[in-house]
C-alpha cells in the first residue's frame, strides 16, 4: 500500500439532498398521541386509504409509509413474502430513543424484500434509536453505483454522538455499499451500533463501511463509538472495475471507530475485479482504535491489481487493537497485514495472536502469511501459525518484514514453508524487530531466512548474525518439525494440520510471555481450550488420535 487509504463518500448520504430530508413528512400518522407505540403493517393486498393499524387495514404501498412520523417504540412492518418498491427513511424528529426503539420488520411467513429504486433501500438520517430486521433488500442499477442498503448517517454540528442502531437477520444485495455507517462532522457520529447475523453479498465496492472525516492524529477524535458486527458474511463483493485511483471490492472497513468488536463473521471471493495503487481485503480497519477482530475467517479474497487482496488488516492510523482466533486461508495478498504511511506515528500498539494462516500470498510475492510494511511501532505477534506453500504464481514467504518498524515483537509463532522462504525481511536491530522463541519448518525444499542482502541456511547461522532469537544471553527458536496432526475443525478448504501431537519436538517449548517479558497471552488457545502453560503456535498440542 503506497497510498493512504480513503473511501469514496459520493452516493453514501455526506449531502443531505430534499429526499433525505425525512423529517418533513407530509402526512403524521393516524394516532398523534407521544406516548402510544403504534405498529403500522404494509401488505401487497393493502390500501393506502386504511389506517395500517392491522394487517386487514394495511397500506400498500411505501411511499404511503413514508408519510408516516415514527416516534420512540413505534413498528413498521411489511408482509413476510412480499415485494415493495422503494425505501423506508427515519430522519429528524423521529425514533431518537435506544431504549424505545423504532423497529422495521417483517411479519408472517418469511421475509419481506424491498426494491430500492436508485437509492438506499433504508435510510436513518440524523437520527437513532432505530432497529432493521428481518428484511431483504434489493438495489438497481442506479443503486449498485450510488446507494447504500442501509444507510445510516449525520452530519449533524459539533461533537454529538447518536445513540442506538441495531441491523439484524438482513440480506442486502446489488448495492454501491451493503450497509454503511457514516458521519461528516469531526467528533460527529453514532454510539452503540450493532450488524449481526446478516448477508451481505454481491454488492460492488464493500459489503459493511464505517468512516468518518479524516483523523488529525495529533488530537484523534473518532466518528463512532462502540460499533459490533457478529455473524454477518460478505462475499461476492467484486469492486469497480472503472476506479483506478482507490480501493474497492472489501467486505468489512471499519474507518472512525473507537471501541469495535467484528466476530464470528466471514468474507471471502471479494475484490476479484478490483484494480487501483490501493487494494481490496476481506476485514479491515483505518483512522480507529480499541479494536478487536475475532473468531473470523477471511478467505478467497482477491486483488486484480499488485496490492492488497489480503485476508486481514490494521492499515492506516489503527492503535490499541488486537486480531485473535482468526483463520486466514487462499488470499491473494497477507494473511494478516499491519500497515501505515503516516510518518506521524499513528499505528501503535497493536497485537496479532492465536491466529492461523494457510497458503495466503497466492497471487502477490510482495507479502507473507503474516506482513508489516510502511511505519509501525510496537505491535506484538505471538502464538500464531502459518504455513506458506508455493505455487506457479507466487513464492511468498511465511512472514515478510519491511518498511520503517521499531519496537516489534514476533514470539512464540510456527513458521512452515513448503518449497518456500520462512522469513524475508529487511535488515533490523533487535530493538527495531525481535524474533523470539517462535519455530521454523521447511516441510519441503531448503531452509532459508533472508535478511537484508543475506540468505541464512540454518537458524544458527542467522542467529549469529543478527543477534535474533536470543533472549538475554540465551539461544531461543527451533527449526524442528511441530509434527501437526489436527485442524479438522478448519474445515477441507484450509487444507492444512495446525495442532501439534503431545510429545512433538515443541511441546513444552515455548517462552514464557507472562513470565519474561510481562505480557498476558489470553485465557485459551485458537480451538478455546484453556491454556495450560506456554504454547507454540495457535492451538496447544493435543493427543493423537488412535
Amino acid at each position: 500500500m503506497n497510498s493512504r487509504r480513503r473511501v469514496n463518500l459520493i452516493g453514501l448520504g455526506v449531502v443531505a439532498t430534499p429526499a433525505l430530508l425525512i423529517g418533513a413528512h407530509l402526512v403524521q400518522s393516524v394516532h398523534t398521541g407521544r406516548s402510544e407505540h403504534r405498529t403500522f403493517h404494509l401488505s401487497q393486498h393493502g390500501d393506502d386509504a386504511e389506517d395500517g393499524l392491522s394487517p386487514s387495514t394495511a397500506w400498500r404501498t411505501l411511499d404511503r409509509a413514508e408519510k408516516a412520523v415514527l416516534r420512540p417504540g413505534d413498528r413498521l412492518l411489511l408482509e413476510g413474502g412480499s415485494r415493495f418498491s422503494g425505501r423506508v427513511s427515519i430522519g429528524p424528529g423521529e425514533a431518537g430513543d435506544a431504549a424505545v426503539p423504532v423497529v422495521i420488520d417483517s411479519y408472517g411467513d418469511g421475509r419481506a424484500t424491498i426494491e430500492a429504486v436508485g437509492d438506499s433501500a433504508v435510510a436513518v438520517y440524523n437520527t437513532a434509536g432505530v432497529e432493521i430486521r428481518n428484511l431483504v433488500l434489493i438495489g438497481d442499477e442506479v443503486a449498485y453505483d450510488s446507494a447504500g442498503g442501509v444507510r445510516i448517517y449525520s452530519d449533524l454540528p459539533g461533537d454529538r454522538k447518536l445513540d442506538g442502531v441495531v441491523v439484524s437477520d438482513v440480506d442486502v444485495t446489488r448495492f454501491k455499499v451493503g450497509v454503511t455507517l457514516g458521519a461528516s462532522s469531526n467528533g460527529t457520529g453514532f454510539r452503540n451500533v450493532t450488524v449481526r447475523n446478516s448477508v451481505l453479498r454481491g454488492n460492488k465496492e464493500a459489503g459493511l463501511l464505517t468512516y468518518g472525516p479524516p483523523l488529525d492524529i495529533a488530537a484523534p477524535r473518532y466518528a463512532h463509538e462502540a460499533v459490533t458486527v457478529s455473524g454477518v458474511e460478505v462475499y461476492d463483493t467484486l469492486g469497480d472495475p472503472d476506479n483506478h485511483i482507490r480501493n474497492t471490492g472489501s467486505g468489512i472497513v471499519f474507518g472512525s471507530v473507537d471501541t469495535g468488536l467484528i466476530e464470528r463473521s466471514s468474507a471471502h471471493d471479494n475484490g476479484s475485479v478490483a484494480d487501483a495503487p490501493e487494494g481490496p481485503v476481506g476485514i479491515w480497519a483505518y483512522d480507529s482504535t480499541s479494536l478487536v477482530v475475532q473468531h473470523n475467517a477471511s478467505y478467497h479474497n482477491h486483488t486484480a491489481g499488485r496490492l492488497d487482496g489480503s485476508g486481514f488488516d490494521l492499515d492506516q492510523n489503527v492503535t490499541s487493537s488486537t486480531v485473535q482466533y482468526n483463520l486466514s486461508y487462499g488470499n491473494d495478498g497477507a494473511g494478516y497485514m499491519l500497515y501505515s504511511g503516516n510518518k506521524a506515528g499513528g499505528h501503535s500498539g497493536n497485537t496479532v495472536r492465536f491466529n492461523i494462516s494457510s497458503n495466503d500470498g497466492r497471487k502477490l510475492t510482495r507479502y507473507g502469511g503474516i506482513s508489516l510494511d510502511g511505519i509501525v511501532s510496537n505491535a506484538q505477534i505471538y502464538h500464531n501459525t502459518v504455513i506458506a506453500s508455493a505455487n506457479s504464481v507466487a513464492n511468498a514467504p511465511a512472514v515478510r518484514v519491511k518498511g520503517v518498524l521499531s519496537g516489534i515483537t514476533i514470539r512464540n509463532n510456527i513458521f512452515i514453508a513448503d518449497g518456500v522462504g520462512l522469513v524475508a525481511s529487511f535488515e533490523y536491530s533487535p530493538a527495531e524487530v525481535t524474533f523470539q522463541g517462535n519455530n521454523y519448518h521447511a516441510r519441503s525444499g531448503p531452509w532459508g531466512i533472508g535478511w537484508g542482502r543475506a540468505v541464512h541456511s540454518n537458524l544458527a547461522s542467522w542467529r549469529a548474525a543478527t543477534g535474533q532469537e536470543r533472549v538475554g544471553s540465551r539461544n531461543s527458536g527451533f527449526a524442528v518439525d511441530p509434527q501437526l496432526a489436527g485442524g479438522a475443525e478448519l474445515g477441507p478448504e484450509a487444507g492444512r494440520a495446525v495442532v501439534p501431537r503431545v510429545g512433538s519436538a515443541v511441546a513444552g517449548k515455548a517462552l514464557d510471555l507472562r513470565g519474561l517479558f510481562g505480557i498476558d497471552p489470553g485465557p485459551a488457545d485458537y480451538f478455546g481450550r484453556p491454556l495450560s502453560g506456554a504454547v507454540l503456535g495457535a492451538a496447544q498440542p493435543q493427543p493423537q488420535p488412535r
